[in-house]
């Protein structure tokens, strides 16, 4: 039973999709990066000065309750989501050319023989059976 499990666990798929977690994990974080620090300041400029990460809606403005405890702003963080947007297609365009890559690179699997077709197979066992 453990060897079948063990057999389970270690096929090709399962070893590809940890691989494919840790890396998507890795590239997620490189990518924010990225998208934060360089292709939205460059967006930025060009749209004329705007920080798009300080895009914000604001629902109801930060108070000062009498105790002196500070209730925040409640807002609605449209320049973190646009970022967070940028993100992801940056993300599924980077997976997409890591996967076409892979795909690539993998040996060609070998197509089986094909055998005789019906046909062939009840011609056979006609012959067969008349000797």
């Amino acid at each position: 039973m453990l060897k079948e499990f063990k057999n389970f666990i270690m096929t090709g798929n399962v070893v590809e999709f940890a691989v494919a977690v840790i890396m998507a994990g890795a590239i997620g974080a490189v990518v924010i990066g990225f998208v934060g620090d360089i292709i939205m300041p460059v967006v930025g400029h060009f749209s004329g000065g705007m920080d798009f990460s300080s895009i914000a809606y604001t629902l109801d403005e930060a108070t000062k309750k009498a105790d002196g405890t500070v209730i925040p702003a409640n807002v609605i963080a449209l320049g973190k989501w646009i970022n967070t947007i940028i993100s992801l297609l940056v993300v599924g365009f980077v997976m997409f050319l890591i996967v076409k890559s892979y795909n690539k690179m993998k040996k060609p699997e070998v197509a089986a023989a094909a055998g005789p077709s019906q046909e062939e197979l009840l011609t056979q066992i006609r012959d067969l059976l008349k000797k």
